[in-house]
């Protein structure tokens, strides 16, 4: 289950209502337990530092609502290539 929390991004550049800030370190753990599920052979350092530079990428987007999934997609992509 994709969790990913709600709050209002306060950037002069947007709209407050068209971003959402997120709990990074959360959504590191999260996505990086559901791929060393799915990737039980990969190093488990490697994996979280992939999810957290795909965290950090998106964070850096106006629209944050999904960082959590898109994150999870990026990483699984770098994870299948190794």
């Amino acid at each position: 289950m994709q969790i990913v929390h709600r709050l209002v991004f306060t950037d002069t550049c947007h709209d407050a209502d068209m971003a959402t800030e997120f709990d990074r370190d959360q959504v590191v753990a999260q996505v990086t337990a559901n791929l060393e599920k799915k990737f039980p052979e990969a190093d488990s350092a490697e994996v979280e530092r992939i999810v957290a530079e795909e965290v950090d990428a998106l964070a850096k987007q106006p629209v944050r609502d999904y960082v959590s999934v898109l994150s999870e997609r990026a990483a699984k992509k770098r994870l299948k290539k190794d």
